[in-house]
C-alpha cells in the first residue's frame, strides 16, 4: 500500500514546485512561444495556469467545505461534464491574468504554491470538498499536486526533453486521494477519506524541511530513477523515454490526464 501521508506528500509537493522552477529556467524568451502538449497553450500560457491554479488552491481552502470548488462537486458531474467546465474556468482565469512573461508567471506560482504549503499541514484531515460519497481532505486535496509534476512533464516536452518524477506510486496515491473523480487505471489504494464530522488533532507539526530529501526533485539534466531497482528515465533527452511497463504509476497519470492514449 502507498500511504498519502504528509511528510512524503509535502515532499512530493515541493518537489513539483522546483522541477518547474528548474525547467522553466532552461526557456528563452522565444522558447515561452512554443506548443505544448496542452494543444490550446503556449509555453507562456502553461505558466500563466500554474499560476490560476496554486492562487485558486488558496481560494478553495479559505472558503472549505464551501468554495466553489466544493459546490461544484458536490454535483456529482461525471468527469466529462466536470472537465468541460473546468476548462472552461482554466480559459476564463488566464484570460483575466494581468499581461505577464513567462518567467514572471513561474515566480508568482512559486511563491504561492509555496505559501499553500505551508498552511495545509494544520489541517490536513479536515473536509475540503466532497464528490459522491468521497470525502477529500485538505491533504487529500493537496494529492492534486501530481498536477504539478505533470505540467512539469509538458515543460519538458516543449523543450524537446522528457520527465518522469522519483516517485510515481506516491503521486498516484495522491491523485486517488484528491481527484476521485477521475480514476486511474492501476489502483493504487490509499485510505483518503475522513467523516465529515471527524476531530482531528492540529497540533502535530511536520517541519517540511526534514522531510523533503525524502523525494527531492533531481536536476532536469540528470537521469531520474523510477523506483528501487527499476528504470530510469533521462530527461535530456528526447520526449517519452523508457518506462517500466504500462502499468506503471506514471503511464497510469500520464493516460488519466489525457496525455498518453488509454
Amino acid at each position: 500500500m502507498t500511504d498519502w501521508a504528509p511528510g512524503p506528500a509535502l515532499a512530493a509537493y515541493h518537489a513539483g514546485v522546483t522541477v518547474i522552477c528548474e525547467l522553466a529556467a532552461q526557456f528563452t524568451g522565444e522558447a515561452w512561444g512554443s506548443a505544448t502538449a496542452c494543444p490550446e497553450w503556449r509555453a507562456a500560457d502553461l505558466a500563466g495556469h500554474l499560476r490560476c491554479v496554486a492562487d485558486d488552491c488558496h481560494e478553495y481552502l479559505d472558503e472549505a467545505p464551501v468554495s466553489r470548488l466544493a459546490r461544484l462537486m458536490a454535483r456529482g458531474s461525471g468527469p466529462e461534464s466536470l472537465a468541460r467546465k473546468m476548462a472552461r474556468q482554466n480559459a476564463a482565469e488566464l484570460a483575466a491574468l494581468p499581461d505577464a512573461a513567462g518567467p514572471e508567471h513561474i515566480a508568482a506560482f512559486a511563491a504561492s504554491a509555496r505559501a499553500y504549503a505551508a498552511r495545509v499541514l494544520a489541517v490536513w484531515d479536515l473536509p475540503h470538498h466532497r464528490y459522491g460519497d468521497a470525502v477529500v481532505t485538505v491533504g487529500g486535496m493537496v494529492g492534486a499536486c501530481a498536477e504539478w509534476h505533470l505540467h512539469a512533464w509538458d515543460l519538458a516536452a516543449a523543450l524537446g526533453k522528457d520527465y518522469q518524477p522519483a516517485g510515481p506510486e506516491l503521486l498516484a496515491a495522491g491523485w486517488q486521494a484528491g481527484l476521485p473523480h477521475r480514476p486511474l487505471d492501476a489502483v493504487v489504494p490509499v485510505d483518503a477519506a475522513v467523516p465529515v464530522d471527524a476531530v482531528v488533532p492540529v497540533d502535530a507539526v511536520v517541519p517540511v524541511d526534514a522531510v523533503v530529501p525524502l523525494y527531492a526533485a533531481a536536476p532536469v539534466d540528470a537521469v531520474v530513477p523510477v523506483a528501487p531497482g527499476g528504470a530510469a528515465v533521462a530527461v535530456a533527452g528526447g520526449v517519452g523515454g523508457p518506462r517500466r511497463g504500462p502499468a506503471s504509476a506514471w503511464d497510469a497519470l500520464l493516460r488519466a490526464s489525457g496525455r498518453i492514449p488509454r
